[in-house]
């Protein structure tokens, strides 16, 4: 019985890739549902199916695991949209491509977003030793893109004039909403808000209310929401 269980173990610092990546998949569920405070060490090493002490090997405590997780959530995204912000497209197609991307990259990882939320509480708390390196690394660099962005289609009159200090958390939101009010949707409607068939609804919603707040001339041909 015991080397059946330590067969299926992933607890050997001979595989530090495998057990790096079950060690924080399980943190991820494990920090979205608990926060940080609440967030059991044990839990995640069992979900992970390593020993606790292979944990520490690898994420000296609970804290320096949570900023790896951090780092997981949003360098993935932030390769995926500035790779679509680098496209030699027109301001119209980029930012809808962006907003494609940004949606459905969440919609593939629909955990994410209650960290972020949970991590936005816990700076306002005072209580956030992450979020300095968070937004130095992750949210300056796609603000700056999304301004230029703003103001290129702004100066060729494809945009209206928006204040992208305004505009682009407006737009995040709108982008984010869905997966983080889900619970609520699906006890206000009785309908499963992440299904496919409410993902895809919910898709081109926010591609069609984004374009009609910013388009000039709320063309809406040009917003590929259906795409």
């Amino acid at each position: 019985m015991h080397a059946v269980l330590s067969k299926s173990r992933l607890g050997s610092r001979g595989r530090p890739k495998k057990s790096r990546a079950a060690i924080l998949q399980a943190a991820v569920r494990e920090f979205s549902r608990e926060g940080v405070a609440g967030a059991r060490i044990d839990a995640i090493a069992r979900a992970a199916r390593v020993n606790k002490a292979l944990l520490y090997y690898y994420f000296k405590d609970k804290e320096a695991l949570y900023g790896e997780v951090l780092d997981q959530v949003f360098a993935g995204l932030t390769v995926a949209v500035m790779e679509v912000l680098a496209r030699p497209l027109p301001p119209r197609k980029k930012i809808l491509a962006y907003v494609k991307m940004h949606f459905d990259y969440i919609a593939a990882h629909p955990l994410y977003p209650r960290l972020v939320q949970a991590e936005m509480m816990r700076a306002g708390r005072g209580a956030s030793t992450q979020l300095e390196h968070v937004v130095k690394q992750y949210f300056r660099p796609l603000y700056g893109e999304l301004a230029a962005l703003l103001l290129e289609g702004r100066a060729c009159g494809d945009f209206r004039a928006v204040d992208p200090l305004q505009f682009i958390p407006s737009m995040i939101s709108v982008i984010i909403f869905h997966f983080n009010s889900a619970p609520v949707v699906r006890l206000m409607t009785g309908a499963d808000p992440m299904s496919p068939k409410h993902i895809s609804a919910r898709r081109a919603a926010v591609l069609d209310f984004i374009s009609a707040a910013l388009f000039r001339d709320g063309n809406t041909s040009a917003r590929g929401g259906h795409e």
